[in-house]
């Protein structure tokens, strides 16, 4: 398996003006909206992980990956911390549920990455528990893989610099308040553990079925095409890309019916 590092994630990745991001973004959008009719249309199974630091652009990427798509086809799931019930079971069986349907895209805020990231460094999981997790991640998007599901993970990196400078604005600007938590400002305080976690799970649970791309997310702009981008190619690779077409005496025989001859 390939290991990522975060260090060498080109962090300073931009573009020149807004009207290159916007074309971009749009032909990007554009894209994504013909591979999701492609999906339902020949009942391609996709998975859409977002993982990454806090403030690194997850939600404003998740935004713009929907803005253009399907809403009856896919799936949007934040993942928080399990409700009563699911701390009662394997902590992969909230994300059993929510896989998708033939013909749909599931998207996920966070994942089941939560176990060797923040219930590993919180210490909510035991030791064994996320240590064997490894293995249990590769098993289960194995089996997803092996069943036909598309799997796309995404992991946002942004530095210490540019995360410091989110929280502040988020500070500054009441509308955002809400958009810091405790829970932010304690594992900023804890960033080198999360990174020593974010490289080991890199280096454990990337696969050719399921391989994970880093996106550079200090500039949102170039971040959000970035990601937009990485996963058009994955899906142009991995699914049947063909939408129906009707045949030129369909489409004689229509107009016909529609008295449009």
């Amino acid at each position: 398996m390939t290991r990522n590092r975060l260090e060498t994630v080109d962090l300073t990745a931009q573009f020149a003006d807004q009207d290159t991001y916007e074309s971009q973004l749009k032909a990007l959008q554009t894209a994504l909206r013909d591979l999701q009719t492609a999906c339902y249309h020949n009942g391609e199974r996709v998975v859409i992980v977002f993982e990454g630091w806090d403030a690194s652009g997850k939600g404003g990427t998740i935004r713009r990956l929907r803005e253009k798509l399907d809403p009856r086809s896919y799936r949007v799931h934040p993942i928080g911390r399990p409700d009563e019930k699911e701390t009662g079971e394997h902590y992969l069986q909230r994300f059993w549920r929510k896989m998708p349907a033939r013909g749909e895209i599931a998207i996920f805020d966070r994942s089941w990455y939560g176990r060797v990231l923040v219930e590993r460094i919180e210490a909510l999981a035991r030791d064994d528990e996320w240590q064997r997790a490894y293995g249990e991640i590769n098993e289960f998007e194995r089996t997803l893989a092996d069943d036909g599901v598309v799997i796309i993970k995404l992991f946002m990196h942004i530095s210490q610099r540019e995360q410091l400078r989110r929280f502040e604005e988020r500070l500054d600007n009441p509308r955002k308040h809400w958009k810091l938590t405790g829970d932010d400002l304690r594992n900023r305080a804890r960033a080198d553990d999360y990174r020593l976690a974010y490289e080991e799970m890199f280096a454990r649970t990337d696969s050719h079925y399921a391989p994970w791309l880093l996106v550079p997310g200090d500039h949102k702009w170039y971040a959000r095409t970035r990601a937009l981008e990485l996963i058009v190619h994955r899906l142009e690779q991995t699914i049947d890309t063909r939408i129906p077409r009707f045949s030129a005496d369909e489409i004689r025989a229509a107009k016909k019916q529609l008295g449009l001859d």
